[in-house]
């Protein structure tokens, strides 16, 4: 097989934007996602989950503030529409306008030397925005395979980033090789934020106030009920979001499922499956079925917190 070289430049069209604006956006999306959003600096991103009152993520996002009384949220466009109107019924009196931004706004995705030739320094840890000019932001995002990335936030129209085009497909693989999930339509409600391993890599602030399923988040957290964690896997066969992963000769119990997958440039496909943490012990896992695809496990380019 071919070593593929992540570089370049990529129009994201699986992405879409909710743009919150108003006195109280901030202090709004607060009360409703993990993370904190009324402390949300100029020069920061939020990766950020929306829950159920049961503590299942149903959308997660990256978010941005690039002017005081505006947030943009990054999610993947097939969940936009009811993510928005799920927001939105919690609104009252809130002063924040929810609309979708998707068609006024364009995104990008950068690798490699594209960071450097747009200038932004490739070192800059994940979760940081740079503002280019007034309407431009470049948030670093996690590695994928020690490579940097970046997510180019622009107006609609707006000329696009410099650098060699880069396939959509070696994007969204290099997406699962970063190890951070994006929540898809498949796997709604299938996890707990910690299952897909958010308070390890800055999606969960467990110091601040109530949102919708808190309790649960925290006590999945504080009291050592985590049983489930995201590993990084590969396999010969195709994988998609939503199959079940089996373990062992057991064809009755699923251990996990795969939350999300890509075909890998020269070969073969990568995922990220959220399973039960035994499972690692007894081996022989297999997305589909019992006698499905086998399932390689491979290091995750971050550290687990340890359950407190």
């Amino acid at each position: 097989m071919t070593t593929v070289v992540l570089n370049g430049v990529t129009a994201l069209s699986h992405l879409g934007v909710i743009r919150a604006e108003g006195p109280d956006a901030a202090s709004f999306l607060h009360g409703q996602l993990t993370q904190d959003f009324s402390l949300l600096g100029a020069t920061e991103a939020r990766l950020a989950a929306l829950c159920t009152a049961k503590g299942r993520v149903i959308a997660s996002f990256i978010g941005i503030r690039p002017q005081p009384e505006l947030i943009l949220l990054v999610c993947s466009r097939d969940i936009l529409a009811a993510t928005l109107k799920r927001l939105s019924m919690y609104v009252l009196r809130a002063k924040v306008k929810l609309t979708d931004a998707t068609e006024q706004v364009a995104l990008h995705g950068l690798a490699g030397t594209a960071l450097t030739a747009n200038g932004l320094e490739a070192s800059t840890p994940p979760g940081k925005r740079t503002a280019i000019g007034e309407d431009i932001s470049a948030v670093s995002l996690y590695p994928a395979d020690g490579v940097p990335r970046a997510l180019w936030i622009a107006p609609a129209g707006h000329a696009a980033p410099v650098g060699p085009a880069l396939d959509l497909a070696v994007w969204q693989w290099s997406e699962v090789r970063s190890g951070i999930v994006t929540l898809t339509t498949p796997v709604i409600e299938a996890f707990v934020p910690q299952m897909i391993n958010y308070e390890s890599v800055g999606g969960v602030n467990f110091k601040k106030g109530c949102y919708p399923g808190q309790e649960i988040v925290a006590r999945s957290q504080f009291r050592g009920t985590l049983k489930r964690r995201t590993y990084l896997v590969q396999a010969d066969a195709p994988l998609s979001a939503g199959q079940e992963v089996f373990a062992g000769n057991d064809a009755e119990q699923p251990v996990g499922t795969v939350a999300q997958a890509a075909p890998a440039p020269d070969g073969g496909w990568a995922a990220l499956i959220s399973m039960q943490i035994s499972a690692l012990e007894t081996g022989g896992l297999r997305a589909g079925a019992a006698d499905g695809a086998s399932l390689t496990v491979e290091p995750l380019p971050y550290p687990l917190l340890e359950d407190i």
